[in-house]
């Protein structure tokens, strides 16, 4: 008889839905562990089924496809595992008829990691066309050979997977040669009589649900599927399961955090999109320019964003491969020291603004912080009110804040220091 999974309990025990709050904590203030933690020493795959039809939400559209925000659910995904440095490639499985549609939504929101492929008739069909698909990876990639490398597979439509659950399953698998992630069940199992009547139920503390992600070693998960049947292809549903059957590989259980639930109805699009919602209202893209005193300005309120868990990226400009950055918040701070140039600075990012789409949804905020100096100032908010008004047109939000630098000597022989007064304008 082989021996029961064993559960790793370190994760505190919490059943239900997570509140919003739970995935801004876990993805985007990591926790001490995950920043701790500089990757993996060897080579980390995804393989992301996305073949499904979405019956269960009704709608006409693969909910992997549905738009959040004005964007595809399954790039939500995509850029979870992307955001992980030491994932090394990322290979999205989709119905035939779906290949172009995906291979343009990578393009679209600039997926550098991704290659589509096909999938087959079933789930284990379509996860097996995406194991079969890594073992292309060049010589270079692979660091080793098969017997290197794990592979991580996950659910499309489970956008909310962060970076320390993913580190953990990587490493149980690399250790044990499988892993996966569960929850505590929520509901009672029962079984009925052919009547229709209770026969019994199951005793829930002894019980996990079975969730995503799960990490294999890729030539544990390959001689697996080697090994199935036309049964196993067709009817079955957990990969775990056939690695320990066809392997003898018993799968380390790691307990994950409640973001995990996967978006299976119409509702839980709607729940999603809160979600997303409220981590776009933390995040936020700064434009530097240039400037030696903007990007010092820039590294400032990036360590004062970081203590409030909120994300910034810092772009020099929206030229080249820069434009993925605008894609991906709703808020730009842009730092301007130019007086003559601030137009033409403003306009070039509503530019690139308006060609990604962005500001056709929602409207997109941005605020432009001038820094000027005792003998410079800003251009006059009367000026700046104009540009505003103009760009409410094009449903973007503009503010203007200009901060004044004056010098003070400090009373000890430390130099002098910078002090900024503001002047907000809308």
């Amino acid at each position: 008889m082989m021996e029961a999974p064993r559960v790793d309990s370190s994760c505190e025990d919490q059943a239900g839905p997570a509140h919003p709050g739970t995935f801004l904590a876990s993805q985007y203030g990591k926790s001490d562990h995950a920043q701790a933690r500089v990757g993996v020493d060897f080579p980390v795959f995804v393989v992301l089924p996305a073949g499904g039809s979405g019956e269960r939400t009704g709608l006409q559209t693969p909910k992997q496809f549905c738009l959040l925000l004005g964007r595809p659910l399954i790039s939500y995904t995509i850029e979870a595992f992307e955001r992980v440095s030491w994932i090394r490639s990322i290979v999205v499985v989709v119905a035939k008829e779906n290949t172009d549609l995906m291979a343009a939504i990578v393009g679209r929101f600039r997926h550098a990691k991704v290659r589509v492929v096909a999938g087959g008739s079933t789930r284990h069909r379509s996860i097996w066309n995406g194991v079969m698909a890594l073992s292309e990876v060049g010589e270079e990639e692979a660091e080793g050979g098969e017997d290197n490398k794990v592979v991580i597979i996950h659910d499309a439509v489970r956008p909310f997977v962060d970076e320390d659950l993913l580190y953990r399953v990587t490493v149980a698998a690399r250790e044990h040669g499988a892993s996966g992630a569960i929850r505590p069940l929520v509901s009672t199992v029962i079984a009925t009589t052919s009547e229709g009547f209770l026969d019994h139920s199951l005793e829930r503390a002894k019980y996990r649900a079975s969730e995503m992600p799960q990490a294999f070693m890729y030539n544990v998960i390959q001689r697996a599927y080697k090994k199935c049947t036309e049964a196993d292809f067709d009817f079955g549903t957990e990969c775990l399961h056939l690695v320990l059957r066809y392997c003898g590989t018993n799968a380390k259980l790691i307990e994950g955090p409640p973001t995990l639930w996967k978006i299976t109805y119409k509702r839980d699009l709607a729940a999603a999109e809160s979600v997303i919602k409220d981590t776009v209202s933390r995040r936020a893209c700064m434009i530097t320019g240039r400037c030696s005193h903007a990007r010092m300005l820039a590294d400032s309120l990036h360590k004062a964003f970081c203590k409030r868990e909120t994300e910034l990226d810092m772009i020099p400009d929206v030229k080249g491969d820069n434009v993925k950055y605008l894609l991906k918040a709703w808020t730009f701070i842009q730092l301007s020291m130019n007086d003559s140039d601030l137009d033409e600075e403003v306009e070039t990012t509503f530019a690139a603004l308006e060609a990604t789409n962005q500001t056709l949804l929602h409207p997109v905020v941005v605020v432009v912080v001038h820094l000027s100096t005792m003998d410079r100032w800003a251009a006059e908010p009367t000026a700046f009110a104009k540009l505003a008004s103009g760009a409410k047109l094009r449903n973007i939000l503009l503010y203007g804040v200009n901060l004044q630098q004056s010098k003070i000597p400090f009373s000890r022989p430390t130099g002098e220091c910078l002090v900024a007064t503001a002047q907000t304008t809308t």
